[in-house]
């Protein structure tokens, strides 16, 4: 979390959102370096470990010169990879105000920084990727393309996002799922940044659609991946001072006066609850649900994708 502070020290503003993905990633990977995971880096792309019977034609000699393991090449077409980036840019994902986070991160800025983040390493994979953007309705929707002209222009998406007022926007990410799954129309990775909030906590009719949607994206062959975003101590566990409160909700603009001591049991329990069934449904459609709390990091998004971009292959 220092890490993640420090660059949010030097880029206040998150203004040049280029600059500060390619120094998580930077920072990430030199990290990986010193960990057991030591095998990722930014050259797992063009090199393979060689499988004992295949053809030696292709294996790396200099490689094997200077670590003594055995590499193969892996040419573009083998390692190319699809991969459409999915963004929650819905009012919910506006909290909390940047001076009450811990990170000085709300969650639309920790989701726009991690997806600018899995853009720089897919950019630097030679693969190619896509961005949509949804809230109520999908706002913006393209096709994947490897160009820096592309990653440009995804990056000042992603930075519109992050400037914009919150507005009142609901959340649809049912519909917007379903319609992401009909639009890409060759095997993918998806990759989902959500807090999954769409009357989930007073609808049990919204738990069946929002799994219908992912089950519709396993159904059309993608792999998914769903990183969770939430502020963790405020949304999970409720962690308020108990004081009077004016709760509001982002989406509607109702609200609530309290003490959280008056709804904290209630509130709590009805949170795991939504989560272990949404934990419980991506373990069976096989989608890697990933708890992506915006006070801890980006380490918990960048490894979870390399390990499934490894296993795509």
């Amino acid at each position: 979390m220092e890490q993640q502070n420090e660059f949010v020290t030097e880029f206040g503003s998150l203004q040049n959102l280029e600059l500060l993905a390619r120094q998580v990633v930077e920072g990430f990977l030199i990290g990986l370096h010193k960990s057991p995971f030591h095998g990722f880096s930014v050259e797992f792309a063009e090199h393979r470990l060689y499988n004992p019977g295949e053809s030696t034609r292709h294996i790396d000699w200099k490689v094997l010169a200077r670590t003594d393991r055995v590499y193969v090449k892996k040419f573009e077409e083998e390692t190319n990879l699809r991969c459409q980036l999915v963004l929650d840019a819905s009012s919910s994902m506006y909290f909390p105000e940047v001076k009450e986070s811990q990170s000085g991160l709300r969650k639309i800025d920790f989701s726009c920084v991690a997806a600018a983040s899995v853009m720089h390493l897919l950019k630097k994979q030679r693969d190619a990727f896509g961005l949509t953007i949804f809230s109520d309705k999908v706002e913006q929707h393209s096709n994947v393309k490897s160009s820096s002209i592309h990653n440009k222009l995804l990056l000042g998406q992603l930075q519109h996002v992050m400037n914009r007022e919150p507005g009142k926007k609901k959340t649809a990410a049912a519909a917007c799922l379903h319609e992401v799954a009909e639009k890409l129309h060759r095997r993918s990775m998806v990759v989902i940044f959500s807090d999954m909030f769409e009357n989930m906590l007073t609808d049990s009719n919204e738990y069946q659609a929002i799994f219908s949607a992912l089950q519709h994206l396993k159904h059309n062959k993608h792999e998914v991946i769903l990183f969770h975003v939430l502020d963790k101590s405020k949304e999970m566990a409720f962690d308020f001072v108990n004081r009077p409160y004016r709760f509001v909700d982002l989406e509607t603009g109702e609200q609530l006066k309290l003490t959280p001591n008056q709804v904290k049991e209630s509130y709590v329990q009805q949170m795991q609850d939504f989560y272990q069934q949404l934990k419980l449904r991506c373990g069976q459609f096989k989608i890697d649900l990933v708890e992506a709390d915006v006070n801890q990091g980006f380490r918990p998004v960048l490894l979870p994708y390399l390990m499934k971009r490894e296993k795509f292959n």
